[in-house]
């Protein structure tokens, strides 16, 4: 079955990571309403949804896509690139243990989940500022045995790979061609995310549905007339803190 991990909203989220955004006051409660709309979509597509409580004391553990890679497999315990995060992975591992064999990533690695787009047996995964080389080539050998490849892209002007370009089914990436080295991408069909909306690129893929912020109404426009189910939610409030629609859930087949 289909499944998602989410974790609540941090009460303290304002005082969450960022990079390429300027800070901006974060409305705790209506991030919290906002993620709850999250989650409700997802059960709606028939997704179970395990929702962990808030971590206090991490404003960014909402994202927990980061924390972990997981395939039918294995899961595998990132070390993030920011060190302000890397405890999120204790309360994330427990839980993912009832489901698959654990395993950790090692200094001097760092990855963020968000920087892996995985499409079949293949993991691409981005360069950033938040995955180094060592991360990518652990990544790759925690896999290489059970016939996963991964392919480092180069990318540039956002945080994560994810922010750039998504896999949204139908052999099909959305991406901002500006961040993203499209040439690693070769064999797909690649679809522009409207000059006017940059950051729209971020999707999350249920089954036949794309699922994107409701504050990217061209990139919808520019999906349905392409013949795409897309659903949108206002993530706006955790969009201030770097947030997208894939960093809120861990999904896998449980």
């Amino acid at each position: 079955m289909l499944t998602a991990i989410t974790r609540a909203v941090s009460s303290s989220i304002n005082a969450c990571e960022l990079t390429f955004h300027l800070q901006q006051p974060i409305d705790v409660a209506r991030a919290a309403s906002q993620h709850r709309s999250y989650e409700e979509l997802l059960r709606e597509l028939g997704v179970r949804v395990i929702s962990l409580p808030e971590e206090r004391d991490l404003p960014d553990a909402v994202f927990v896509e980061d924390a972990a890679i997981v395939v039918d497999e294995v899961a595998i315990m990132t070390r993030m690139g920011a060190e302000s995060r890397r405890t999120e992975i204790e309360s994330l591992a427990r839980t993912l243990s009832e489901y698959r064999p654990i395993k950790y990533m090692e200094a001097p690695a760092t990855l963020d989940g968000g920087d892996v787009m995985r499409i079949g047996r293949t993991l691409f995964v981005g360069a950033s500022s938040r995955t180094n080389t060592d991360g990518i080539d652990q990544l790759r050998d925690f896999l290489a045995p059970y016939g996963y490849e991964v392919k480092a892209v180069e990318m540039r002007g956002c945080l994560h790979l994810k922010s750039g370009c998504s896999y949204i089914g139908r052999n099909s990436i959305l991406i901002n061609r500006s961040w993203i080295d499209a040439t690693q991408l070769e064999g797909f069909e690649l679809i522009e995310v409207p000059a006017t909306e940059p950051n729209a690129a971020n999707a999350l893929l249920i089954d036949d549905t794309v699922i994107i912020p409701a504050s990217f109404p061209e990139t919808k426009a520019t999906l349905e007339e392409r013949g795409f189910s897309v659903r949108v939610v206002d993530v706006s409030e955790l969009q201030k803190a770097e947030g997208g629609v894939t960093c809120k859930s861990l999904i896998f087949n449980a």
